[in-house]
């Protein structure tokens, strides 16, 4: 049987591309002010973000403006049942996964999943419940299904969509934010 988000991954790519690499730019700067603005993140000490890839939203800068905050970055490990390890943010020890994106070499400290208090989730949609559309592996969601922190998913605004189809296996997250504000998923 045919993914039924097969098709809305290739609209959402095509939209995202329509946006421009200056568009996007922007969006991303205004993505991080409204992050560092947010009380929660300002208090969450153990934050995992991820490395842009495929004209995703740009957290980087957040990086550099919150030195003191313990950034985490995934790796993810395909042969162990579509697992994520979780390591401290070193510029200096990332390497190119297969799949094209940043990630920190294998034998950086493994940081338990626990430790870890708000996670920015990365999408190629959301809808305003909260479900997201990713590439496809359900890395995130079987981390998602087990996580006990804040989940904001990150997207463009126009990737806010009115509704994504979702499974069992599919798990939503609690918040959302886009270049015009943060909100909470209904």
């Amino acid at each position: 049987m045919p993914d039924p988000k097969h098709q809305l991954r290739q609209q959402c790519r095509a939209i995202r591309r329509e946006l421009g690499e200056e568009q996007r730019q922007r969006a991303s700067q205004a993505i991080c002010e409204q992050l560092a603005a947010w009380q929660v993140f300002q208090h969450a000490e153990t934050i995992l973000t991820y490395l842009p890839m495929k004209a995703e939203v740009d957290l980087r800068p957040l990086l550099g403006q919150f030195p003191k905050k313990r950034w985490m970055l995934p790796r993810i490990v395909p042969e162990e049942n579509h697992r994520m390890d979780f390591h401290p943010y070193d510029p200096a020890r990332l390497v190119i996964h297969p799949f094209g994106m940043a990630e920190p070499a294998a034998d950086l400290p493994l940081v338990p999943a626990e430790e870890i208090e708000l996670v920015l989730v990365p999408g190629l949609a959301y809808d305003r419940q909260g479900w997201r559309l990713g590439y496809g592996g359900g890395y995130y969601d079987r981390f998602l299904s087990r996580f006990n922190g804040i989940s904001v998913g990150v997207a463009y605004q126009a990737l806010v969509l009115e509704f994504i189809p979702h499974s069992g296996y599919d798990v939503s997250v609690r918040w959302i934010v886009t270049e015009t504000g943060l909100f909470e998923a209904a």
